[in-house]
């Protein structure tokens, strides 16, 4: 039968280890959000500047395809900010215990 013996160095270097793995993986998810809002302004000036193009040559604010670049960079962006932020975003486990509380909570009203 082996035995275990307790090393109380190496217990510390396994706390550094993933202390420094959990700083690795919050460095890698703050770049990625700092990736997205720079996307984010990006969409906003360069759009506005197109759009100011575009009636200034002439174009209808009421066209489509003033907006277009807009509305389908929008929808790259809605997918970057999904890949960054997680499903989690909009329906997180938050939103889920909140919800099943307060079925709960209806569900013991009309019980009672």
């Amino acid at each position: 039968m082996e035995q275990f013996n307790y090393n109380p160095e190496n217990n510390q270097l396994e706390d550094k280890i993933r202390h420094e793995e959990a700083y690795l993986r919050a460095k890698k998810k703050v770049e990625k959000i700092v990736g997205f809002y720079w996307h984010l302004a990006s969409y906003i000036i360069i759009n506005i500047v197109v759009i100011f193009i575009i009636v200034y040559s002439g174009g209808s604010l009421k066209s489509f395809a003033t907006y277009s670049t807009a509305f389908f960079w929008g929808i790259g962006l809605l997918f970057h900010g999904l890949g960054v932020f997680g499903p989690d975003f909009l329906f997180g486990k938050q939103w889920e215990a909140k919800k099943i509380k307060e079925f709960m909570d209806k569900d013991k009203q009309d019980w009672q």
